[in-house]
C-alpha cells in the first residue's frame, strides 16, 4: 500500500504570473506563451502566442497545472515557455519522480472537478492549496519510476499517432492546395517543364494553359461551380427517445480545432433534444462560431448536435475535393464572413453551397480521392487505436498510483 506526501515535498511549484499585454505577439519573438488551460492539447499545449517579457518560465518536461477553472488539468511544457496565472508549474525535485507526479496529479483531476461541480467558491487552486495537496507515494523508488514509465509508455504512444495524424493531414492539405488551390501542375506544364513528384499518368491528368474565368485564370477546361454541385447534406434528423443510449454523441465540444482527426465522443445517454444522425466517413462542420474552425470526417456512426452540418459529396470520387475545400482556412473565413448573429454568429448549409469552387474533371477530383484516402484511413484507424490506449491507461492509472495493483 502507498504512503502519502505532500507536493511540496517533492515537487517545487511555480505560480504563473502575466506579463504585459503589450509584450505578447505571433510573429515568434521570445518565448512561447500559455494563459490557461484553453492553451492545453491532449499532452502539450497548442502554440498560439509568444512573449517577449516573461515572468514566469517553464522547462521542457515540467508540469503545467490548470489553477482555473476547470482546475486540474495537466500538461507537459515541450519547449521552455512562459505561462500566465491561470497555469501552474509543477516542476519534480527528482527528475526520476516526474512522471510519477504527472500521473498522480491526472489521476486526482474529477476531485477537482467535483469539488467546481458542487457550487463551492473555489474559483482557483492557491499555491497553498498545491503545496499542501496530499500524492500517493509508494516508498520505493523504482516502482515509482516504473509506474510512470509505463504509463507514459501508453500517452507515448497515443502522442505518437496524433502527430502521426497531424502529418497525414498536412501532406493531404498541401498536395490539395497544389493541385486544386494554386495548380501547380498546370504552371509547371504551361511552362514546359514536368509537374514536380507526380507519376506521368497522374501529370497527364492535368492540362498544359490556362483560360480566363470569373474567378481568374483557370486551368484550361475546368470550370468554376459551387460546393454545392459536388456536396450535399446529410439531413437526418434523430429524436433522443428513439436513440440508443449507447450511440456515439459527437457536441461541438468534441471537435479539436483546425483537425480532422475527430478523437473524442461521448453517448447519447442523457440527451434531451432533437439531434442528427452521421455516417462513419461523412464530414461534419461546426456552423456555430465557424471562426473556431472544426471540421472533422466521422469515425464512427452516431449522432451529433444540430449545431453541426453534415454532409457527404454527391459521388464518392468528390470526397478529398470537398473534405479539402471545407476544411481550408479559406472556407472557413467565407462562412465565417457570411454568418448571422452576434453573441452566437452560424452559419448555414445554404451558405455553404454557394461558396464558389474551380471544378477539376471528375477522373482528376477521383484520382486525388484515391491518393488521400488511405492516409484518412489511417487517422480513423489510429483514433480507434488510441482510445483503447487510452482506456487501459484510464484503467491501470488510479489501481497503479493507489498501490492496489503493483508493477512486477
Amino acid at each position: 500500500m502507498a504512503g502519502e506526501v505532500q507536493l511540496n515535498d517533492v515537487a517545487e511549484i511555480i505560480m504563473g504570473q502575466s506579463p504585459p499585454g503589450s509584450t505578447y505577439n505571433e510573429s515568434g519573438v521570445g518565448l512561447p506563451f500559455f494563459q490557461g488551460v484553453r492553451d492545453f492539447n491532449y499532452r502539450h499545449p497548442s502554440i498560439r502566442v509568444f512573449c517577449s517579457e516573461p515572468t514566469r518560465i517553464a522547462l521542457p518536461g515540467d508540469i503545467l497545472f490548470s489553477v482555473r477553472a476547470p482546475i486540474g488539468r495537466v500538461n507537459i511544457a515541450e519547449v521552455e515557455c512562459s505561462i500566465g496565472r491561470g497555469l501552474s508549474i509543477i516542476r519534480a525535485r527528482s527528475h526520476a519522480d516526474r512522471k510519477f507526479i504527472e500521473f498522480a496529479l491526472r489521476n486526482m483531476e474529477q476531485q477537482w472537478q467535483v469539488i467546481e461541480g458542487g457550487g463551492s467558491v473555489f474559483g482557483n487552486a492557491t499555491r497553498r492549496d498545491l503545496a499542501t495537496l496530499s500524492l500517493p507515494w509508494p516508498g520505493n523508488p523504482l516502482e515509482r519510476e516504473a509506474i510512470g514509465y509505463l504509463l507514459g509508455a501508453l500517452d507515448d504512444k497515443i502522442e505518437l499517432n496524433r502527430k502521426m495524424n497531424q502529418t497525414l493531414e498536412e501532406m493531404a492539405r498541401a498536395i490539395f492546395k497544389s493541385w486544386f488551390v494554386d495548380f501547380d501542375p498546370v504552371r509547371a506544364k504551361a511552362a514546359g517543364q514536368k509537374p514536380s513528384g507526380l507519376k506521368p499518368e497522374i501529370a497527364a491528368l492535368f492540362p498544359d494553359s490556362f483560360e480566363p474565368s470569373e474567378l481568374g485564370e483557370i486551368p484550361k477546361g475546368w470550370r468554376v461551380g459551387t460546393l454545392g454541385d459536388v456536396a450535399v447534406q446529410s439531413r437526418r434528423g434523430a429524436k433522443p427517445e428513439k436513440i440508443d443510449p449507447n450511440t456515439p454523441y459527437i457536441a461541438l465540444e468534441h471537435m479539436p480545432r483546425r483537425s480532422i482527426a475527430l478523437s473524442e465522443w461521448g453517448t447519447a445517454d442523457g440527451l434531451e433534444s432533437n439531434k442528427f444522425e452521421f455516417k462513419k466517413d461523412e464530414i461534419l462542420f461546426g456552423k456555430l462560431r465557424p471562426y473556431f474552425h472544426k471540421v472533422g470526417v466521422a469515425p464512427v456512426d452516431g449522432v451529433c448536435s444540430t449545431d453541426i452540418v453534415v454532409m457527404t459529396p454527391r459521388r464518392q470520387g468528390w470526397f478529398g475535393f470537398v473534405l479539402g475545400h471545407v476544411a481550408s482556412a479559406e472556407f472557413v473565413e467565407y462562412t465565417n464572413a457570411g454568418s448571422t448573429g452576434t453573441k452566437m454568429p452560424r452559419t448555414s448549409w445554404t451558405d455553404m453551397t454557394r461558396y464558389q469552387v474551380v471544378l477539376p474533371p471528375e477522373p482528376m477530383a477521383a484520382k486525388f480521392s484515391k491518393m488521400t484516402q488511405p492516409s484518412v484511413d489511417r487517422i480513423v484507424a489510429s483514433i480507434h487505436e488510441s482510445r483503447t490506449l487510452a482506456a487501459l491507461r484510464d484503467t491501470l492509472l488510479p489501481k497503479l498510483i493507489s498501490g492496489e495493483l503493483r508493477v512486477p
